[in-house]
């Protein structure tokens, strides 16, 4: 589905913020009996990389935590982007537990782990457009 205000980036690698903490990858901590934004994101994508764009990863966590029924996803696709939405450089993945987020030639995204080779093979890469997380303070 296309809409209005993408948040998709292509062949971009989206490294973790520069005002983190994080000096490596860690799992979100879980909060009994919710779902978290960092949890759901890391889920998804870690479970199923390069299967899903910025736009159905952001839209999947809105309607899991909306709650949003199946029959009404595409009215609900259609309202969700009809404004512009934080992408995933404010993700809390990689604003606070380390993980950077790359984007495929097709915008399909896979997470990758501070203090990994592949996260040093992706920040370096001269032929990924580089761009940080939002940082959390400002400055």
């Amino acid at each position: 589905m296309e809409n209005q205000h993408s948040t998709n980036y292509y062949n971009t690698f989206i490294k973790v913020s520069e005002d983190s903490k994080a000096t490596e990858a860690i799992v979100p901590p879980e909060k009994p009996g919710q779902m978290t934004v960092a949890t759901i994101e890391l889920d998804l994508i870690l479970k199923n990389p390069y299967s899903f764009t910025s736009d159905e990863v952001l839209f999947r966590v809105h309607s899991l935590k909306k709650e949003v029924p199946d029959s009404d996803f595409g009215r609900e696709w259609e309202q969700y982007f009809s404004k512009g939405q934080a992408c995933l450089r404010c993700s809390p993945l990689v604003k606070t537990y380390g993980w950077g987020i790359h984007h495929n030639a097709e915008g399909k995204v896979a997470l990758i782990p501070k203090g990994s080779p592949e996260y040093d093979a992706f920040a370096s890469d001269p032929n990924l457009k580089q761009l940080f997380g939002m940082r959390s303070s400002k400055k």
